[in-house]
């Protein structure tokens, strides 16, 4: 039997290496550290926004769960998970403390699957409306603060933590799309599966656990979501730079 208690911890401890030898190189390298810390505010953003707006839809579904857990709330503590934060930090991609829901209380308009997978992609889609609103205040101060403010220090500091901010909510949204337990594309994609694929998938949902572990460990994740990443990170860039004719 699989014992997800275990392999969760199992997972969160070599997470944690992982992120001890990133942040050990980083404190190496003064510039590295210094572009690391400019990230601090897209983690901040980009996680409190993703459990929020998975809170909201449920909430907007008629389970109340989330709202009362304190989880309805866009205060930054309600919604951190440690490792994911710093996973989120270092990696680009990560995740937060998991929003509680009860689908046997969502409206009766729409069965518990659909409700499931509404709820789930809610985060990855708020994180991708943070990416193109922070493109558009990115491109809106190329456009318009002028080359005296982008090359001064504070015009370097605002415009990187902008950009990182970007790269976080993109990395974060296109992550947690992955169809995996326990990420939110393993409920996205549930209701469009057949009959007999939806109950394998269930089934043997340890198996993806596993699946899950590895591909993280051996870097794969990264050769997964590195190429998606780009494209959608393109699009709106070339979203912004058209709007602002850049």
């Amino acid at each position: 039997m699989f014992n997800f208690s275990f392999d969760k911890r199992m997972i969160y401890i070599i997470i944690a290496v992982l992120v001890l030898g990133a942040l050990a190189r980083y404190i190496a390298n003064p510039d590295l550290l210094f572009a690391l810390l400019l990230s601090v505010p897209g983690v901040l953003i980009a996680i409190t926004f993703h459990e929020f707006a998975h809170a909201f839809a449920a909430d907007k579904l008629g389970d109340d769960t989330a709202r009362r857990e304190g989880r309805l709330s866009l205060n930054p503590f309600d919604h951190l998970d440690p490792i994911g934060s710093l996973m989120l930090l270092f990696a680009g991609f990560g995740w937060g403390k998991p929003v509680h829901v009860n689908p046997t209380k969502y409206t009766r308009k729409m069965s518990m699957e659909k409700g499931e997978a509404i709820v789930s992609i809610a985060g990855p889609l708020m994180n991708f409306l943070l990416a193109i609103i922070f493109t558009l205040i990115y491109c809106a101060i190329f456009k318009f603060a002028g080359a005296n403010f982008i090359l001064s220090t504070e015009g370097d500091i605002i415009t990187r933590i902008i950009g990182a901010a970007i790269s976080i909510n993109i990395g974060l949204g296109v992550f947690n799309l992955i169809p995996l337990p326990p990420l939110d594309g393993s409920k996205v994609i549930m209701p469009f599966l057949p009959y007999k694929a939806k109950n394998w998938f269930i089934n043997n949902e340890s198996l993806f656990y596993i699946i899950f572990v590895v591909i993280w460990i051996t870097g794969i994740a990264g050769y997964i979501i590195t190429p998606v990443i780009d494209i959608v990170s393109n699009g709106i860039l070339s979203l912004g730079t058209a709007i602002f004719n850049l």
